[in-house]
Parts: C-alpha cells; structure tokens; sequence
C-alpha cells in the first residue's frame, strides 16, 4: 500500500475517464492512464443507481483489498480507476471474481508481470 494513493478529487477523476485508455473486464471496468510521478493513483467510482450506500461501499472495499493484492506486481506510474459494470448483478461480487477480473484488465493493460 505504499506506493498507491487514493484519489479523491472529482478533476482526478475526470481527467482519468476522459483520457485514460478502457479495459474490460467481466465484472469491472478499468480507466488507465500513464503518470509521470513515481506512485501509482487508485479511484474508485460506484452509481448510485446499482445499490443503496451500504453495498457501494462493500464493493469499493471488495475492489481496494483486491487491488492491494495485486500492487506488488504492478509498476509505478499508472493511475487507476475501477468502475462497476452496470448490467451485472451486484450479486456476483465476490472477492475471487473481482480479484480475477482485475488481474486480467491488468494483464491486457501490460503493467503486471505474470507471475502472480
């Protein structure tokens, strides 16, 4: 967890999902885009109109511990924002189908190594 921090601020946000390049996953989708610092940048942006607060926030902590176990693997300089596919059933979130959803965009995107 050292070298990702949480972006917060909706022009963050903004600057990610309009020049960022998209992956898909099955689940979840990935806005990626090329830093020029030394620490990666992690968003995390959920609808309102896919559940009600309490099952937002357990998906946005679904997404973060996965992304934990895959910062080790990936390389500094990327920041990251996942959304939530909005045709899918917010009852298939589960930490196996999120974290292997994210190790795929991630593979697609060339920024981990395959040993994970």
């Amino acid at each position: 967890m050292n070298k990702t921090k949480m972006m917060k601020k909706n022009y963050e946000f903004r600057s990610i999902l309009a020049k960022g390049k998209y992956y898909s996953g099955q689940y979840i989708e990935a806005f990626i885009k090329k830093n020029k610092l030394n620490i990666n940048f992690l968003g995390i942006a959920i609808s309102v109109k896919i559940a009600k607060a309490v099952k937002r926030n357990h998906l946005k902590r679904l997404i973060r511990e996965s992304y934990y176990q895959c910062e080790k693997a990936i390389s500094t300089g990327y920041s990251v924002v996942f959304l939530w596919k909005k045709k899918v059933d917010i009852k298939k979130a589960t930490f196996k189908n999120i974290e292997n959803d994210m190790k795929d965009i991630f593979k697609n995107a060339n920024i981990i190594e395959e040993n994970i």
